[in-house]
């Protein structure tokens, strides 16, 4: 099926370039215009700067912290994030199949969308045979073969908002959340002793104001790709496979802009994901979960989904220097304030004239530090989003009530164990991170990704044998 797809991709792309060749020469000498923002006045409420100030002086006299995006794997190409030319002709589809569930150590896409399940069904049996639809489905989407469909009689089965689009590096990760296993104590599918330890309801988080319909879930998927219409478009193919079995509980899109960088920047205007897991020794250590769990879990991954909304609007009054100390790295470099590049290491012991830490106490950087949480390491992935604007109340001073950004950070992660991984990081952050002022986690989700899928065989299969 792949090898097909690939000849109706090639040829697609042939005819496509030659009925275009006029065009794309006379565009080849066109020079873009350059593009200018307006400028952003700064704000005079020096009051609130300054009571901010006084919070991180009494906590230490220094803060910090590193954004909580996400990136792709430091062994990523010069141009991820980067949609392929035409003439990449087969770069554009990244394989299905595999040892690993694709969209995990993929070089991240600019586009996601994050979706989540609660099944209906008591039958074991149907939840089995949606996995098995969504599996077939998954591998034509990530192939093109149904959004580069040359009859009428596709639109039978898809809904056609993505015929003509290429692939666009599309990528589907699924994964199975504690409701797969028990519900309201109840075994529902006789799978409960098979539920990985590590499948834990995660603990509340200082700070944490969760909305039930941004959080929990029984099935997820995360569609990425270079196209937000093909993202999109694939989970709304598998949402109408589910129809009767599973229904979307809650969902959200995000984007990403990397333009070749080793890290994308975030809302905040900074750059996010520098330090991430990056050699096979490093996934295996902190990513792919081995012989320590359930047998059907060997080779998968466990995924944390994060809904961080971030008050821009307070954020942007901040001089960059406060900003930057927040941060713990510089805006326009992205190099810690200990250093002079972006791929320079942290030194948590360098100090100033005075004798203060570079990297300030309450820095992100610093508290999220494998350094100062022995060793830990987690892969993120995130993206940022943008829902527009709604009513809010702040949780920090002038604790402000009223329409602002709805908007923020889609933070992902994938670790070997979320145990060791995203609560032993996030418990220490969500008590001692300056960032914390500024952002309020909203919604949540754990799932266990299962590894990848061979021909012939579904999503999860090992998890339903006896």
């Amino acid at each position: 099926m792949a090898i097909n797809a690939k000849i109706v991709y090639r040829q697609h792309l042939r005819d496509r370039q030659q009925r275009h060749s006029g065009a794309l020469r006379a565009c080849a000498g066109a020079q873009l215009g350059e593009a200018h923002e307006p400028d952003m006045s700064k704000s005079d409420d020096k009051k609130m700067q300054s009571s901010r100030r006084n919070f991180l002086v009494g906590a230490g006299g220094v803060l910090a912290a590193t954004g909580i995006a996400a990136q792709s794997p430091a062994t990523a190409s010069p141009e991820v994030g980067i949609t392929p030319k035409p003439s990449t002709l087969e770069a554009d589809i990244e394989p299905f199949f595999g040892t690993h569930q694709g969209g995990i150590a993929t070089a991240a896409q600019t586009q996601t969308y994050f979706a989540v399940f609660d099944l209906q069904t008591e039958k074991v049996e149907e939840v089995k045979a949606l996995l098995r639809r969504w599996t077939d489905l998954a591998a034509k989407l990530s192939t093109g073969v149904i959004n580069l469909a040359q009859s009428p009689e596709i639109l039978k089965t898809d809904s056609g908002e993505a015929l003509g689009l290429e692939p666009s590096r599309l990528t589907l990760t699924f994964g199975f959340g504690k409701g797969l296993f028990e519900k309201g104590g109840k075994d529902r599918y006789g799978l409960k002793a098979k539920m990985p330890e590590a499948l834990i309801d995660l603990p509340y988080f200082n700070g944490d104001q969760l909305i039930d319909g941004h959080s929990g879930g029984d099935l997820s998927i995360q569609a990425c790709a270079n196209n937000p219409q093909v993202a999109f478009h694939a989970v709304r193919q598998l949402v109408n496979q589910a129809h009767g079995v599973a229904s979307i509980r809650w969902a959200q899109s995000g984007f990403s802009a990397q333009y070749g960088e080793k890290a994308p920047r975030n809302l905040m205007g900074f750059k996010d994901g520098t330090i991430n897991p990056g050699t096979p020794l490093d996934y295996d250590r902190f990513v792919w979960v081995g012989n320590e769990g359930p047998a059907w879990m060997n080779g998968g991954s466990y995924v944390v989904a994060r809904v961080v909304r971030i008050a821009l609007e307070h954020w942007d009054r901040m001089d960059i220097d406060y900003q930057e100390q927040t941060v713990g790295r510089r805006k326009f470099s992205g190099a810690p304030l200990s250093g002079k590049k972006e791929s320079d290491p942290l030194d948590l012991d360098a100090v100033d004239k005075d004798g203060n830490p570079l990297i300030p106490a309450m820095a992100h950087a610093r508290i999220a530090s494998a350094a100062m949480n022995d060793g830990t390491q987690i892969l993120r992935r995130g993206y940022s989003y943008n829902n527009g604007a709604t009513f809010t109340a702040e949780r920090w001073p002038p604790w402000h009530q009223g329409i602002e950004y709805d908007a923020g950070s889609l933070f992902i992660c994938y670790q070997r164990d979320p145990r060791t991984g995203f609560v032993k990081l996030f418990d220490k952050l969500s008590k001692l991170d300056a960032m914390n002022q500024f952002t309020t986690h909203i919604g949540s989700g754990l799932f266990a990704c299962p590894p990848g899928v061979t021909a012939g065989g579904f999503i999860g299969d090992r998890l339903f044998e006896s």
